[in-house]
């Protein structure tokens, strides 16, 4: 169905009049921009992952290593999953009208719900409160999918009631979840996982959603920076806790320059390069956009890590020095591959600037073997990458002037 230029919001509209059709958006829509309300939509979810990362670093401190990457992997699962739903119909249908503000606002307050939920799920597998918000969140979706079925024809109307009805089909199955022993649930939460990550392919099998590829990469970018700086501010907290309680400022300044540099290495690789212009087709979007699962939850993980390294500079963990340092480099080596992956293999010619990611995330975990060390040995090993990667990219701008002057 082509768009409704009438219908569609103006840029950085105020007042929104109380009810629009909710009709596509044009895919090529010029200066398409994040709004007001996705900015706020993304600081409030990020409520929700500082507090799934705290849990992590305080379980990782404790040596449950288990008990807490299995917390952390579900609880950032739902975070991201509902984010990202949001994010890609969003920029395919914002209205920007009343109905989808109020709509916005339900799956805030589903998040804000699972992040209160995440210590009970942590210290008891309790799932009860991070359900009830990720299901508020989820049907809240539903409601968004049913008003773009109703302004649709054809095709794009059975795309949106099939988002309608898978994404209902599975919040049932997480409500039954709650009913199960606890020993069943290890074995029904990967089917649920398993069902959610299917409702978007199976509903645009045939026709994609009008999604705007610069839009859809600068929310994920914007998430990024969001991601980071609540690890930067996480690792900041763990040094001022640490030198209030125990005076040791000499033991926490290698960490905290290692990982002011592991996050700033992180900015710099992630947006070295755009990556819009790769998103042109759901095969390539599905895999972008499902990999940002490990992009973010690394980039998370990260600041509990170095919450967890402070910890042990201070000897308060309960882990060996070792242990501490591989809960930075591990997650960090991860976000390096994995934005290669997504990114820079795409963009990066020759040998060499292929190989810059992958040999560095290579050191980074050798650095573990330093132990209290590690980490500052891991910053200055992502700032080597850095500067690497801008040499490449200068010799390569250079050969190409040279052989367009020729």
């Amino acid at each position: 169905m082509a768009s409704d230029p009438a219908a569609a919001p103006p840029a950085h509209h105020v007042d929104p009049p109380p009810v629009r059709r909710m009709v596509p958006r044009d895919r090529d829509e010029p200066h398409r921009v994040a709004t007001p309300l996705e900015l706020f939509f993304d600081l409030c979810f990020v409520v929700a992952v500082g507090q799934a990362g705290r849990e992590l670093a305080h379980s990782l401190a404790a040596g449950h290593y288990g008990e807490g990457l299995r917390g952390y992997v579900l609880a950032f699962f739902a975070i991201w999953w509902a984010w990202m739903n949001f994010t890609w119909f969003a920029s395919a249908y914002d209205c920007d009208d009343v109905p989808y503000r109020v709509t916005t606002l339900v799956q805030i307050a589903g998040v804000l719900i699972l992040a209160a939920g995440v210590p009970r799920l942590f210290a008891t597998q309790d799932m009860a409160l991070s359900i009830t918000g990720y299901v508020v969140m989820r049907l809240a979706m539903v409601t968004q999918w049913l008003r773009a079925a109703a302004s649709e024809q054809g095709e794009a109307r059975r795309v949106a009631l099939r988002y309608a009805v898978g994404i209902t089909l599975c919040q049932v199955g997480w409500v039954v979840v709650l009913f199960l022993p606890h020993g069943a649930r290890p074995y029904v939460l990967p089917v649920g996982v398993l069902c959610e990550l299917a409702v978007p392919v199976i509903a645009e099998l045939r026709t994609q959603t009008p999604w705007h590829p610069h839009h859809i990469s600068e929310r994920y970018g914007l998430f990024t920076l969001i991601v980071l700086g609540e690890t930067v501010a996480a690792a900041t907290v763990a040094v001022q806790s640490a030198v209030d309680e125990h005076e040791e400022l000499g033991r926490l300044v290698p960490v905290a320059v290692g990982g002011l540099l592991i996050c700033f290495a992180a900015w710099w690789i992630y947006f070295a390069r755009s990556v819009h212009e790769h998103l042109r087709s759901n095969r390539q979007a599905f895999a972008w956009g499902y990999g940002h699962y490990l992009v973010f939850g690394s980039a998370a993980a990260i600041g509990a890590g170095l919450e967890v390294a402070v910890e042990s500079a201070v000897h308060q963990a309960e882990i060996s020095a070792t242990a501490a340092t591989a809960t930075v480099t591990v997650p960090t080596a991860v976000y390096l591959v994995t934005v290669w992956f997504l990114h820079s293999r795409h963009t990066k010619r020759g040998t060499a600037a292929q190989a810059v990611a992958p040999v560095g995330a290579a050191l980074v975990l050798a650095c573990t073997a330093l132990g209290g060390s590690g980490v500052l040995a891991a910053g200055l090993v992502c700032a080597l990458m850095v500067a690497v990667g801008v040499l490449i990219h200068g010799r390569e701008g250079r050969a190409g002037g040279a052989a367009r002057a020729r």
